[in-house]
């Protein structure tokens, strides 16, 4: 009784409005206010990079999915084109795939321009146009065989310069030496406009073609199946073996030194770059396995070695998170411990398991290192059909657009990036609504 008393009285003896206890609280509000300006500072920085990024790529690639296009009134010449009345839908289009389209946009051009006569500025003529354009006249002739003979009017696909100039990518106050497109085409261009010929429509060629050397004819649909092949792979060796092998540490695995070195190495696998997993899918999969390369199944088992540390380490956490009286409580009722982990701990651990495996899968879909080093950098035009055929990825698409020095695949490039930044928001948004709607309150 007399020590508490004592500290009491010590208590009670403290003087909380003293200059000295007064200065301390001082002290500490300071501090306080001093670490949360800290804070607030930091966190406002972030999003201003942030918002400097954003700002950049979709100001950028806004544009990459619009296309520029002129319209020409295109001489159908059936010399050119010869009689065709007799042929099958399939010889049509075989025949037609071997005529000389060009021609007939040559002697098209001429007839608009006839003051139009040197051979260089006949070619600086046609380079308004895209090579494209040869594809859209032989669509308009498919589409409608009766304009054979005639002259219509036909929307051709612009070229990359012009496309540029008249989305305003390039200036006209600059020294003609020093753009990719001269002032007389530019004259010609401005007599399109003039005459309400020039359009810009949505791109949609944008998702549905593959990659070309010509900018406005590049597209990311075949580095987009090449994608979805390789993590298709990545998700088919990754989800079993990486859920298998955390059931197995965590419920049956014996606790020694042994099973304690392999945890150690898991966590380390998992901050491993990712460059050295290419580094390893290279060296065992195609120099000793002699698996294809730049294939989706070669792309696909080199991520599932990098995911399958991230997918181990989350399942086993969400096993883990299960309380101990379920399993107790199954056990009692008489149910093996085979049982009570598949029938009870493992659905209730699944929302968790499957959380971490997109975002697995999605760091996956973000990664280049590991597929530059295995060929999938390839300059792919045709779209994979299976994992075994050559393909290209989307992060891959991105940088080598990136690294090209048209002005066009500039747009292309952040174009490509928001795509790929939809599908990341996508899969991490998937993750967040299984967790919350499948997630167990305990």
């Amino acid at each position: 009784m007399t020590d508490t008393s004592q500290n009491n009285q010590t208590v009670s003896r403290v003087d909380w409005n003293s200059e000295k206890q007064v200065a301390r609280l001082k002290k500490r509000y300071i501090k306080e206010k001093i670490f949360k300006s800290i804070a607030i500072l930091s966190l406002g920085t972030a999003l201003a990079a942030l918002l400097v990024v954003l700002i950049s790529i979709f100001s950028t690639g806004i544009s990459g999915f619009t296309e520029t296009r002129i319209m020409m009134d295109i001489r159908i010449d059936e010399n050119i084109v010869g009689d065709v009345d007799n042929l099958t839908q399939e010889e049509l289009e075989t025949h037609i795939a071997s005529i000389n389209i060009n021609r007939m946009l040559v002697s098209s051009l001429q007839e608009k321009f006839p003051d139009v006569t040197r051979r260089a500025d006949v070619f600086s003529l046609l380079r308004l146009f895209s090579v494209g354009a040869q594809s859209d006249i032989r669509e308009a002739i498919l589409d409608d065989i009766t304009i054979i003979g005639n002259t219509v009017p036909i929307s051709l696909k612009a070229g990359s310069d012009v496309d540029m100039l008249i989305k305003g990518n390039i200036s006209r106050d600059v020294v003609e030496s020093d753009r990719k497109i001269s002032d007389q085409q530019i004259i010609w261009v401005d007599q399109f406009i003039s005459e309400g010929r020039v359009t810009q429509n949505f791109n949609w060629g944008f998702f549905t073609s593959g990659d070309s050397r010509e900018p406005e004819l590049a597209g990311i649909w075949s580095a987009t199946v090449g994608s979805f092949l390789t993590l298709l792979v990545t998700f088919m060796i990754s989800f079993p073996i990486g859920v298998g092998s955390a059931i197995y540490l965590e419920e049956f695995a014996p606790k020694n030194r042994l099973t304690d070195i392999i945890e150690i190495n898991i966590n380390n696998l998992a901050a491993v770059p990712s460059i050295i997993f290419g580094l390893l899918g290279l060296a065992i999969f195609i120099n000793f396995m002699n698996l294809p390369r730049s294939a989706p199944l070669v792309g696909g088992l080199t991520l599932a070695l990098m995911t399958l540390p991230t997918i181990i380490i989350t399942a086993r956490a969400a096993i883990k998170a299960v309380p101990p009286s379920i399993k107790e409580a199954a056990i009692g009722l008489g149910a093996s411990h085979m049982q009570t982990v598949f029938h009870h701990v493992l659905p209730l651990s699944m929302p968790g398991i499957l959380t971490g495996s997109i975002i697995g899968m999605a760091q996956a879909l973000g990664e280049t290192a590991p597929l530059l080093m295995i060929g999938m950098v390839a300059f792919i035009v045709d779209t994979p059909t299976g994992i075994t055929e050559a393909a290209t990825a989307l992060p891959v698409q991105v940088y080598l657009w990136a690294d090209s020095p048209e002005r066009g695949f500039l747009e292309k490039t952040s174009a490509a990036i928001m795509i790929l930044l939809a599908f990341l928001i996508i899969m991490n948004g998937l993750a967040i609504w299984l967790r919350q709607k499948f997630e167990k309150k305990w």
